[in-house]
């Protein structure tokens, strides 16, 4: 009977029931969740992270590796797109969860999905402050060293166009080469990474002032950042140099995952940050004007654009420039100062800029609306629901993630958090696909506006794909163990006793 209250069920009729209320303003239509699912997906993946997993696991294989994960996220992204039409509700995996597995695992993946939004909000701020420190320098606007990386990173200022950077081994390495003293440098240990922050907290405010207003705004940064990656796609082609693509799958170095079919599974898994945010359209499910046809479009549409031009983007990327340099923050950048067209290069960080932005926007969108149901069941104290009058916002909610956010930002690294991203959600994707599994068998009768093929075949392919990659990423498991324990001290001490479908609540 104990474990039965833990795995009590929010009925399905219940959640469709809270959609009828109409409390959130119904303004988002299938262009705007396709936009918003690029804008979220477009981002720290395809200014960072493609360059860098060529350059540590897969070398221009790279983009086999986007097609194993791509593969991976359109099961999920079928799956994800039945439940969003059948329950078309704010909170996503939570809310799925919730009515298939219950209480508990839903509590779960809401805890989870605090890993996949929050954390990777902070993450995409760190990568956008890079790029806008970058572009200010360009105009001779210097911000303090002490100020643009988290607390506690040793800075070096390098001569010539490079200017403040973190002193890692391999900068280290570089200098030695081009015969510079450490010693000689000016040096300074970083506070606070303001940028970051205060990126944050504008993202926040429009947030607060309504859901409408940054879909607009959102709309006009996807088309900017699309743009920019177009540009890359059509000048660069003319500049590959096909003697960069090999070898195209460099031998492994005798370490997992350092190139070899081990890299390719490392970088798919490593790479996966870079898809994060297809599902984020569901979050919108209370927002969008038609639901039951327009979230589906939403996911699949979004995903299917973003994989073609990561792909592109992969193979111009390797073609320009040998891959092994291309293990920098701004690898595209690189790219496009190698075929020395400046205007492209400026155009690409205002791209870069624009595309965190819009990242930053969809992910502190989604955190808050997932807070916003989870309060609504009980589950996190009731003002993470309170709703502004006027804006028709969840306003204390969404300040208080954003505060939150802005700190981590400020004071974390944007390495030591990727991989917790990928894994937390990782694991709330293979609980999506199993949920499909669960109501086909024990609600068959229920309207499914959209079906995914093959229902005894596709949620478990995503099964598998998921765990596939989520043995690339044991490590970080492990160093999850103390946050999954606060997740469970959090629901025995406070969620269970409040929530709604409590015995002494009812």
């Amino acid at each position: 009977m104990a474990i039965a209250r833990y795995l009590v069920k929010k009925s399905v009729a219940s959640i469709q029931k809270e959609t009828e209320k109409g409390e959130l303003h119904r303004s988002l239509s299938a262009l705007n969740l396709i936009s918003l699912g690029i804008g979220c997906i477009i981002g720290t993946g395809i200014f960072v992270m493609t360059g860098q997993a060529a350059a540590q696991f897969a070398g221009p294989a790279i983009i086999l590796s986007f097609l194993m994960t791509g593969f991976c996220c359109a099961f999920v992204a079928l799956c994800y797109a039945e439940l969003a039409s059948m329950l078309p509700v704010s909170g996503s995996a939570y809310s799925y969860a919730y009515a298939s597995l219950g209480e508990f695992p839903a509590w779960f993946v809401g805890w989870l999905m605090l890993l996949e939004y929050g954390i990777a909000g902070s993450t995409v701020a760190v990568g956008w402050s890079g790029y806008l420190v970058s572009f200010l320098k360009d105009f001779h606007i210097m911000i303090p060293p002490e100020w643009i990386a988290a607390t506690g990173t040793h800075l070096v200022w390098v001569p010539g166009s490079e200017g403040w950077k973190e002193l890692t081994e391999e900068l280290t390495k570089d200098l030695a080469a081009k015969h510079l003293m450490l010693a000689t440098l000016p040096q300074a240990t970083a506070i606070f990474n303001l940028p970051a922050a205060l990126g944050l907290m504008g993202v926040t405010a429009l947030l607060v002032m309504g859901v409408k207003e940054s879909a607009t705004v959102n709309n006009i940064i996807v088309f900017i950042k699309v743009t920019v990656i177009i540009l890359f796609i059509a000048f660069g082609a003319f500049y590959i140099d096909p003697a960069n693509w090999h070898p195209f799958l460099p031998e492994n170095t005798g370490e997992y995952g350092h190139f070899g079919p081990s890299g390719l599974m490392r970088g798919a898994g490593y790479i996966f940050f870079a898809y994060v945010g297809f599902e984020a359209v569901s979050t919108a499910a209370q927002e969008a004007k038609n639901p039951q046809r327009d979230i589906p479009i939403g996911i699949i549409g979004s995903l299917a654009i973003c994989t073609v031009l990561y792909i592109l983007v992969s193979l111009v990327l390797t073609g320009i420039v040998k891959y092994s340099t291309l293990n920098v923050p701004d690898p595209i950048a690189v790219a496009v100062d190698a075929i020395h067209l400046p205007w492209l290069a400026f155009t690409v960080k205002i791209g870069a800029i624009c595309g965190l932005s819009s990242v930053m926007l969809v992910l502190m969108y989604g955190q808050t609306r997932i807070f916003y149901t989870m309060a609504h069941d009980g589950l996190l104290p009731p003002v993470f629901a309170k709703v502004h009058p006027k804006f028709k916002t969840p306003w204390v909610n969404t300040i208080m993630v954003g505060i939150i956010a802005a700190v981590v930002a400020g004071m974390t690294p944007i390495e030591a958090l990727g991989d917790l991203v990928n894994l937390g959600t990782l694991i709330a994707f293979t609980i999506i696909c199993f949920t499909v599994m669960y109501l086909r068998r024990k609600a068959p009768e229920m309207e499914r506006p959209f079906k995914v093929p093959a229902p005894m075949i596709t949620p478990i392919m995503g099964m598998l794909s998921c765990a596939a990659l989520i043995s690339t990423l044991w490590a970080t498991f492990v160093a999850l163990i103390p946050y999954f324990l606060l997740g469970f001290a959090i629901y025995f001490g406070y969620s269970q006793f409040h929530s709604k479908l409590h015995p002494k609540n009812i």
